[in-house]
């Protein structure tokens, strides 16, 4: 079975409902995946399951379906932002991961209880795309297998993020990131330096650290919200720590 696998997570919700009492919890999260629900619908998307604050997507039709409504979620988490700062409430954040693949939906479990569930590799890599977004404090991350099976790439705001290597798989996994969900200006900014920050990144998986440092650097310069950038330059950091120490 062909199929797009879509997990999203709620950033840091123990956090946010150390201070809430249960049933408050309850509210919350009720309220929260009211405002998720209708965007994978709408996208002729099917939820697997809900696992506590985070939701179990698939798509059996096109990779599109599950990029749209992956951005729709971001564009509903915008309103339930707005909603939550009326009452004085802080903005909450998620992130999604989308990678497109075979898999199986069945049924698990033993004598006293059963459930269905989706199994497959596709399974694992959504779910390790999602962490993913934590890393990088991106918002949508898809694996280049959902980025080959879109049909028109110029209708998304998008750019590569990294080759990862996940476990259990011999080859590595290029990573894009989704920007159409983004503030504005921090969109706008991703997109004036997409060509630049794209280099970037091939140059230090290149070895040409130096040559990668002074991009993201202009990067940073331009869109100084560029959390991946950020991120890139903390790792060059670390790689320069190693080699002297060495």
């Amino acid at each position: 079975m062909a199929d797009s696998r879509k997990c999203q997570d709620l950033r840091e919700f123990t956090t946010i409902s150390e201070d809430m009492s249960c049933q408050e919890n309850f509210n919350f999260i009720n309220s929260f995946l009211a405002y998720m629900e209708p965007a994978i619908m709408e996208n002729n998307g099917f939820i697997d399951k809900y696992i506590g604050d985070g939701i179990m997507a698939l798509f059996s039709g096109y990779a599109d379906d599950a990029v749209k409504a992956g951005i729709a979620m971001l564009q509903n988490l915008a309103e339930f932002n707005e909603k939550r700062a009326k009452s004085g409430a802080l903005p909450i954040k998620i992130g999604i991961g989308i990678h497109t693949g075979s898999l199986m939906l069945g049924t698990i479990g033993g004598h006293s209880r059963i459930d269905s569930t989706a199994i497959g590799d596709t399974v694992n890599l959504a779910s390790r795309l999602e962490t993913l977004t934590k890393t990088y404090q991106a918002s949508l991350l898809i694996s280049h297998e959902t980025w080959y099976r879109l049909p028109n790439h110029q209708n998304y705001s998008m750019r590569l993020l990294e080759r990862v290597n996940v476990k259990g798989k011999s080859k590595s996994v290029a990573v894009f990131e989704v920007f159409d969900g983004d503030y504005e200006s921090v969109k706008q900014g991703k997109s004036t330096t997409k060509s630049m920050f794209e280099q970037a990144v091939c140059l230090f998986h290149g070895g040409f650290y130096t040559k990668a440092e002074q991009l993201f650097k202009e990067c940073l310069q331009i869109n100084n919200r560029d959390t991946v950038a950020q991120f890139y330059l903390e790792r060059f950091q670390q790689h320069l720590i190693k080699t002297i120490r060495l």
